[in-house]
């Protein structure tokens, strides 16, 4: 049971946290913020006491992006973010293989998960089994990895990838034909953006495979001059009808680039609350898909993760030696 002795909202603590409050104040309301504020200063307080960091993926509700968090961004930059903190403990304020990706590259550090069970359709949908069968099939031909994908997986792949360098990461092996897994869409995607053969997987992410080309339209019919911008991960009637595709990162950067005054984020909603916290002068439409694992994480058990160093991640031996050399292969990769 969680302790929220002393945790009021406090006229003290109202003025320490307003500044974190500024921050957030155009998508976290005001009668939110009293029952966020106590949490958040704890849990900033109590990172200071551990030498704990805290490491958030662009998916996380405002009052963790924004408020705890210290280092924020998609897979790729929260990969090489990670080992760079000359902390302690990482709190990774995401989906398990994120925490796993963390402890890989950081194997004498405390890595904690909040929630045990925020997963990944993406990661559950490939098996290491599966990849050496898929070897079996295809002799001789390199696999890629996406990284959302388990330890067990990047253990028998070559190297890992995001949607951020996929391409680059792809073209760098220097051969004809790779495997990529687990998501199709995003292997559909690069195989358009290279001349290199890809042979895919099926597994798809399960928020964005419920976004369509018709939902898309739709929106244009109901809002004028409107930008859309889309994740590789969604199907392809999707990006055929989007104006943008990128990574998280790069979606992000668009935004703040181009400031267009009306922007449809085609990726999971709480990213749009996070760039329009960020982005005043641009109205953002949201078909809001939200993903379930993400949302297991909260301000309160990061706060009981940091209290009590649990749940703490850990990778067998033999598997992390070789996981890690699949992403840090990646983290070698030059972007173009």
């Amino acid at each position: 049971m969680r302790d929220t002795t002393g945790l009021a909202y406090t006229p003290d603590i109202a003025a320490a946290t307003q500044p974190i409050y500024e921050r957030m104040k155009r998508v976290v309301p005001a009668v939110e913020w009293p029952f966020h504020a106590p949490l958040v200063h704890e849990i900033n307080r109590l990172k200071r006491e551990r030498n704990a960091v805290i490491l958030a993926h662009n998916y996380q509700t405002p009052e963790i992006f924004h408020g705890v968090a210290d280092i924020v961004g998609d897979s790729l930059a929260l990969a090489a973010r990670a080992t760079e903190t000359d902390a302690d403990v990482i709190v990774l304020a995401g989906v398990h293989f994120m925490a796993e990706t963390a402890k890989l590259l950081n194997p004498v550090k405390t890595v904690l998960i909040p929630d045990t069970g925020a997963g990944c359709s993406l990661a559950e949908s490939i098996t290491s089994a599966d990849v050496r069968l898929l070897r079996e099939r295809y002799p001789g031909v390199p696999v890629v990895a996406y990284v959302n994908t388990s330890a067990d997986v990047k253990a028998e792949v070559d190297i890992c990838c995001t949607s951020g360098n996929a391409v680059e990461v792809v073209e760098s092996l220097g051969v004809p034909r790779v495997i990529m897994l687990p998501d199709e869409y995003l292997a559909k995607y690069v195989a358009t953006q290279t001349s290199v053969e890809i042979i895919a997987w099926k597994g798809h992410c399960e928020v964005h495979e419920r976004f369509t080309g018709d939902e898309i339209r739709e929106f244009r019919g109901r809002f004028d001059e409107l930008i859309v911008i889309a994740h590789p991960e969604c199907p392809p009637d999707v990006l055929e009808a989007a104006d943008f595709v990128g990574s998280t990162a790069r979606m992000v950067d668009f935004v703040a680039d181009r400031r267009p005054p009306r922007v449809l984020m085609v990726t999971e909603c709480s990213m749009s609350d996070n760039v329009a916290a960020a982005s005043p002068e641009t109205e953002f439409v949201r078909p809001c898909n939200l993903c379930p694992h993400m949302k297991k994480i909260t301000l309160a058990n990061i706060l009981d993760s940091l209290r009590t160093l649990e749940p703490q991640v850990t990778i067998a031996p033999e598997v992390a030696d070789r996981a890690r050399r699949s992403v840090e292969r990646m983290l070698a990769v030059k972007p173009r």
